[in-house]
């Protein structure tokens, strides 16, 4: 017994090596935004599909979440819940440029997990005069008269005026936007050619028969200043054109 105990104690004095369990990491989950659109610009829908891998249990919670720049901080904007690996989402917001992601909370044995940010430009249709006009002119005793918030809360109608011979112009801050898109209505005694402009140099025009009505549309990529003109051609009192102007912007 004797001899036992020395032969231990040497041991623990030596030391003595003993195997320890090495870690088992945790499986881990991912999440991915596979794709961001708008889907309705009218209404400002955008739709998010979200990969969840491996699949969280079926109608798990999704947020989606938008930087706040003025706040710093992230906030959650919509949510979905899972269907197998995938999730869609849709949110409702104004013409933006905003970064996004989507989250999943933890389920054992998986961690919470986070996609990687992914910046888009939400497209949305707005009313021309939303930010009001930077200007307006012409010659003829010229009027650009745009229909008050009460009467016309989109801020896209107006009706432009001038005398005989005359033309009348409206510039409008067109700044992140791409696309505009015009309904005319002419209520002159004659013709009249309505144009769009960047800045003062022309870029689209039409010519309008007295008591007609078309469109005037154009892609605005890079215009920062878009001007719309109505001129008189042929008329006894000058020109005279309602109109309902729509700009595409992320603003």
């Amino acid at each position: 017994m004797r001899r036992v105990l020395i032969g231990l104690l040497t041991l623990l004095m030596l030391g003595c090596a003993v195997p320890i369990a090495s870690a088992v990491p945790s499986p881990a989950r991912t999440a991915k935004i596979s794709s961001i659109r708008t889907t309705d610009a009218t209404k400002g829908v955008i739709t998010v599909v979200g990969t969840l891998s491996p699949a969280p249990a079926a109608g798990t919670r999704i947020p989606l979440h938008q930087w706040i720049p003025s706040l710093k901080r992230w906030q959650e904007v919509a949510h979905g819940y899972s269907s197998g690996s995938s999730v869609t989402i849709t949110t409702v917001q104004p013409g933006s440029v905003r970064t996004y992601r989507i989250a999943v909370g933890p389920q054992a044995p998986y961690a919470a997990a986070i996609s990687p940010m992914i910046s888009f430009k939400h497209y949305v249709w707005r009313g021309m005069f939303k930010k009001g006009l930077l200007a307006a002119g012409g010659a003829g005793q010229p009027q650009f008269t745009v229909v008050p918030p009460k009467e016309g809360p989109r801020r896209a109608e107006a009706d432009l005026l001038a005398n005989q011979g005359g033309y009348v112009w409206g510039d409008v801050d067109s700044t992140g936007c791409r696309y505009s898109r015009n309904w005319l209505g002419n209520l002159t005694d004659g013709l009249v050619r309505v144009s769009l402009h960047n800045g003062t140099k022309p870029l689209t025009s039409v010519r309008m028969q007295q008591e007609t009505e078309t469109w005037l549309n154009y892609d605005i990529t890079g215009v920062t200043r878009l001007r719309l003109q109505v001129a008189d051609v042929r008329s006894g009192y000058g020109p005279y054109v309602s109109i309902d102007s729509l700009l595409l912007c992320t603003n």
